[in-house]
């Protein structure tokens, strides 16, 4: 049995990387391989088929590297493109492999962070346009109101780096005004993008006081510790040389410098021309 497989993260940019550090800050044994698409990032404002070809593309690219497990950090890719890959790929092509996302795990906890069960998610138009947020929610809290918010030009922001500038607050404030409108109930929101939580800090600045605000790194990272648990057949495949590699579809050292604002350390990374 090969044991230097690794898990794989895959995102269309930078976002995922935010989860990659909760997952390796909980399980840092493991071998992983980072894939962003960011020649073709954002995904957010593309179509269902255009973001399904691109992530099916990545994720088949990193079995190829000898990932048996890999996590979609990405909402769209998990609104867009998860599930057809799960049901009409992976059966039939890859049946020892398997692919996870984002928003189920989310779903599943969630209503333990609202006391007026009224949570706004705040996402791409791609990912809210999805309704993947509320009907996975519905599962398993069918009391909790849903209220969405797309915020378009939050990840141009974050991925050009201009979200830690002045002139990031107005679109900060636009999009939280425009949440809140919706529902004077909400008392929490949901980050529904990978890249959000770097603008945290300025999102805690301008929500009212007591608002609860919740990112996914965490989550997930419990999750796939959990999933490693209950399926030891996968996890004794996976290498534990705490190797991390990082591959980009982009400009590597562009990729390399942001990178390690998400990622709080030095990366350097490899280029994938598709």
């Amino acid at each position: 049995m090969n044991l230097t497989k690794s898990i794989g993260i895959f995102d269309s940019g930078y976002g995922g990387l935010t989860v990659f550090k909760s997952i390796a800050d909980r399980l840092p044994d493991y071998n992983y391989i980072y894939m962003g698409d960011n020649a073709r990032s954002p995904y957010g404002d593309h179509s269902y088929e255009t973001v399904y070809q691109y992530t099916l593309e990545c994720v088949e690219w990193l079995f190829a590297q000898g990932c048996p497990l890999v996590i979609l950090a990405c909402n769209t890719a998990s609104a867009k493109a998860l599930r057809t890959i799960q049901q009409r790929v992976l059966p039939f092509k890859y049946p020892n492999h398997r692919v996870l996302g984002v928003i189920r795990p989310t779903a599943e906890v969630i209503g333990g962070y609202t006391e007026t069960n009224t949570i706004g998610v705040m996402g791409t138009r791609g990912t809210v346009n999805s309704e993947s947020y509320p009907i996975e929610i519905s599962h398993f809290f069918p009391e909790l109101e849903v209220v969405q918010q797309s915020c378009p030009l939050w990840v141009p922001l974050i991925e050009n780096n201009e979200h830690i500038n002045p002139g990031a607050d107005y679109f900060v404030q636009k999009y939280v005004d425009e949440l809140l409108a919706k529902s004077p109930a909400i008392d929490t929101i949901l980050l529904a993008c990978t890249h959000y939580p770097l603008l945290i800090p300025k999102l805690s600045k301008v929500l009212p006081e007591g608002f609860k605000l919740v990112a996914q790194g965490e989550i997930v990272a419990y999750s796939l510790a959990d999933y490693l648990e209950r399926h030891p057949e996968m996890e004794s495949q996976l290498g534990r040389d705490s190797r991390k590699q990082f591959f980009t579809s982009g400009d590597e050292r562009r990729f390399d410098q942001n990178a390690s604002i998400f990622f709080d350390q030095n990366i350097v990374s490899a280029r994938v021309k598709w």
